[in-house]
């Protein structure tokens, strides 16, 4: 993983840890993923992985973020702030609710 995309990976890595420890942490297609009861709940693409201009943090349908009838299920990350850190911890809280 290039430099910046692994620091941002560390980051959110530290954060889903401590967020919501159930979670296990997995390769998933070569990147970091985050699994409950086998099952991929979020995962980290890495921005070099598909050549695009900024990684993701992406949830499966298995995240519990379910808001009406539309909801996110991936967020562009362009660097990994406290504010971000916050949010990250938020989103992976209610996903494993």
């Amino acid at each position: 993983m290039q430099e910046a995309d692994r620091i941002m990976a560390e980051r959110v890595h530290a954060v889903i840890t401590a967020s919501a420890p159930a979670l296990a942490p997995k390769l998933w297609y070569g990147m970091p993923a985050y699994a409950l009861d086998g099952k991929i709940v979020c995962h980290f693409q890495p921005a070099a992985k598909f050549k695009a201009r900024y990684a993701t943090l992406g949830f499966s349908d298995v995240a519990k973020l379910d808001e009406g009838t539309m909801w996110a299920a991936g967020f562009a990350l362009t660097e990994v702030t406290a504010a971000v850190e916050a949010r990250i911890a938020a989103l992976v809280k209610q996903a494993v609710s």
